[in-house]
C-alpha cells in the first residue's frame, strides 16, 4: 500500500465521494434522528436508507453496486498503457491488489481480527466483491477489445440466470446462489452461529457471493466501459461522449425493467435484471457528474465531496473498523444527563465528524492512500 498523491478524472472523485459521504456520515445519522423523532413522513423517506427486504429496489441498494462500478472506471486509465506488456509486474499489482482488497474486506465485516474461526468470514462484504471484479475485469481488458468486453458482460448474465431460473427460482432461502455459498463456505459465510455442538444458519440472512460474484464482475465491467468511452472521447468529443452515456444508461435500465417479468431485479442475490438496472443508473449519474464537473467545469459546489472521495478505502475503513463513540462519551458524557434523549445522535454525529476530520487532514497535505 502506498501513500501518493493522485491525480484522477475529478467527477469520479466527487461521485466516489458522494457514495462515502452518504454511507459513513448522512445515513447513520439520518437513522439516529429517526430513533428520536416519531414523524410518519420522515420515517417513510428514511425506507430509501434501508436495503429493500427481497424484491424491488431503494436508494440505498445502489450505494454497493456504484462501488464496483467506480472500480471499473479507474481500469482503462491504469491499464492503457500497459496493454500488450505480458511483463510479469502487470500482473502482480492487479494480484497485489485483489489481495489487499480481499483481505481488508475480512478485517471490516470477515471478523479477521477476532482471531476466532467459529466467527471468520471468508466472504462476506463489499470490498471482496470489488476484489473479485476488479481482478477478472481488469484481465479481460489486457485482452479484449471493446466488443468482446460487451460478449463477455452478456455472456456472465447469461450464464448466471440459467442455474437460478432452472433451479429453485428467485426465492429468498431457496435459489440456486443461496445453495452454493451454504455448500461451498458453510460455516465461513455470513448469517452462520456456532450454537451448543453444531452451526446454525440463518433464515434471515439472504445475501449470496461465490454466483453473485458472475454479476459482480459485469457490474465492474459496465463501469470500465463507460471510462473507456469517457478516456476515449473526453478530449475529442466530450459533449458526444455525455449523449452516449446517456443512450447506453437508457438502453440498460429499460432492457432491465423488461426483463424484470422473467428474473426479478434482487440486490441481495445480484440478479441479472438488477445488474443491469443499477448499472443503468450508474452509467447515468458518470455521465451527469462528467458534464457538469469536467465538460462545464461547474466544481465548487462538489468539490469538498473529494476530501471523501480521494480517501475512499481510508473512509471506509475508519468508519466500519473503528468505533470513536468511546472518545465522543468521554468529551460528552456530562451532557447525557441533559440530554439523555439525544445521546445517541450525539455520539453518532461525533463518531462520524471525527472520521470527517480525519480525512480532511489529509486531505490538506496532499495524503492519498491508494492500493
Amino acid at each position: 500500500m502506498k501513500v501518493i498523491p493522485s491525480q484522477r478524472l475529478e467527477s469520479l472523485d466527487i461521485l466516489r465521494g458522494l457514495d462515502l459521504f452518504l454511507l459513513v456520515f448522512l445515513q447513520p445519522v439520518l437513522m439516529s434522528i429517526g430513533q428520536i423523532w416519531d414523524n410518519p413522513a420522515y420515517h417513510s423517506m428514511l425506507t430509501q436508507f434501508e436495503h429493500e427486504t427481497w424484491e424491488g429496489f431503494r436508494l440505498w441498494d445502489l450505494i454497493m453496486p456504484l462501488f464496483l462500478f467506480m472500480t471499473g472506471i479507474t481500469i482503462p486509465f491504469s491499464l492503457d498503457r500497459k496493454i500488450g506488456n505480458d511483463s510479469p509486474e502487470v500482473y502482480r499489482h492487479i494480484i497485489r491488489r485483489f489481495l489487499i482488497l480481499w483481505i481488508i474486506g475480512m478485517i471490516v465485516q470477515g471478523n479477521l481480527l477476532a482471531f476466532d474461526w467459529h466467527v471468520l468470514r471468508l466472504y462476506s462484504n463489499t470490498l471482496q466483491a470489488i476484489a473479485t471484479g476488479y481482478l477478472i475485469t481488469s484481465l479481460a481488458y489486457l485482452h479484449f477489445r471493446f466488443k468482446k468486453l460487451i460478449g463477455l458482460g452478456l455472456s456472465l448474465l447469461i450464464i448466471y440466470s440459467i442455474p437460478m431460473s432452472t433451479w429453485g427460482g428467485y426465492e429468498p432461502n431457496y435459489n440456486f446462489a443461496i445453495y452454493l455459498d451454504k455448500m461451498f463456505l458453510q460455516n465461513f459465510m455470513d448469517g452462520v452461529k456456532w450454537q451448543g455442538d453444531e452451526w446454525i444458519f440463518s433464515e434471515h440472512y439472504q445475501y449470496t457471493w461465490i454466483w453473485s460474484s458472475l454479476t459482480f464482475v459485469v457490474t465492474v465491467l459496465m463501469g470500465c466501459l463507460t471510462g473507456k468511452v469517457i478516456k476515449d472521447g473526453k478530449d475529442k468529443d466530450p459533449n458526444g461522449t455525455t449523449i452516449k452515456l446517456i443512450i447506453a444508461a437508457a438502453i440498460c435500465i429499460v432492457v432491465s425493467l423488461i426483463w424484470q417479468f422473467q428474473q426479478p431485479i434482487i440486490k441481495k442475490i445480484w440478479t441479472g435484471s438488477m445488474t443491469l438496472f443499477s448499472g443503468g443508473i450508474c452509467i447515468l449519474l458518470m455521465a451527469v457528474f462528467y458534464y457538469v464537473i469536467d465538460v462545464k467545469q461547474i466544481k465548487m459546489p462538489f468539490r469538498w465531496l473529494k476530501v471523501y472521495g480521494m480517501n475512499s478505502i481510508v473512509a471506509y475503513g475508519l468508519a466500519e473498523v473503528i468505533d470513536f463513540r468511546s472518545l465522543v462519551h468521554s468529551l460528552t458524557f456530562g451532557l447525557e444527563k441533559h440530554f439523555e434523549e439525544y445521546s445517541h445522535l450525539i455520539l453518532t454525529i461525533g463518531n462520524y465528524s471525527i472520521v470527517l476530520v480525519i480525512l480532511i487532514f489529509l486531505y490538506k497535505r496532499g495524503i492519498f492512500v491508494k492500493i
